[in-house]
């Protein structure tokens, strides 16, 4: 819980506004379309990700875990984001992940 508390603190003093609905797969889908520029979650089961983060990755997004893997789907903790954000969303996660989130 505090790693994902200091993850919604970083993005909210950093970007200009969080949505969330609810829904990883409706997420993941504005994700895709550009509505959201990013998108990520901690503890997800692979059903609420796999629809979405494919929509996301055929769309041309990126789709990682926490630490930049391919592991979001066994880990349940992802990260998604337009190929322009995805990598400073992940530098800025990585300060409050938790041993157990970097794998």
């Amino acid at each position: 819980m505090d790693a994902w508390i200091g993850t919604l603190k970083e993005f909210m003093l950093s970007t200009s506004g969080i949505r969330r609905p609810g829904s990883a797969s409706l997420d993941l889908a504005y994700v895709a379309c550009g509505r959201y520029e990013g998108f990520w979650e901690i503890g997800l089961s692979p059903w609420d990700m796999a629809a979405g983060a494919l929509i996301v990755q055929e769309a041309g997004g990126l789709v990682t875990d926490l630490a930049g893997g391919q592991n979001f789907l066994e880990s349940g903790n992802i990260l998604a984001g337009n190929p322009k954000i995805h990598a400073e969303m992940l530098r800025r996660i990585q300060p409050h992940l938790t041993e157990d989130l970097r794998h």
